[in-house]
């Protein structure tokens, strides 16, 4: 079946699971990462942060381990890109660039980040889109 479980931590929308659904669809795999990245951002000029999200079949259904947004630290030329935010439901842990707290804390803010994440890539259509198969 290539349902993806509701039953989450967070406040996933529908419009979210359902988006993600054609790359589980016909799935010969268990896991899929799917990244979505902006060709044009940089250190230097910004741009929409890369995303990654990973699926993972459990059974009969599809669930969501992690959604990971990445950015760029450092200073002149010591760039790095690393994790600002990411959502692992399977851990049960929201981490920041401020720190580690339990999944839940992030239940007010999720929303906002996906209601955005959804808006660049539905909408604006800023990403490239990659599907590995693990």
């Amino acid at each position: 079946m290539n349902t993806i479980n509701k039953e989450l931590a967070l406040p996933v929308s529908d419009r979210l699971l359902l988006a993600l659904t054609p790359f589980i669809s016909n799935q010969a795999h268990n896991a899929v990462t799917i990244n979505f990245r902006d060709p044009d951002y940089s250190p230097q000029r910004g741009g929409f942060h890369p995303v990654e999200i990973r699926l993972e079949k459990h059974a009969e259904h599809w669930q969501l381990c992690y959604i990971t947004d990445f950015c760029y630290v450092g200073y002149q030329g010591q760039w790095e890109l690393v994790k600002e935010l990411d959502f692992d439901f399977s851990s049960g842990v929201f981490q920041s660039i401020s720190g580690l707290l339990v999944i839940e804390a992030a239940v007010e803010f999720y929303p906002i980040w996906e209601q955005n994440f959804l808006c660049y890539w539905q909408e604006l259509g800023v990403f490239n889109v990659s599907v590995s198969p693990d």
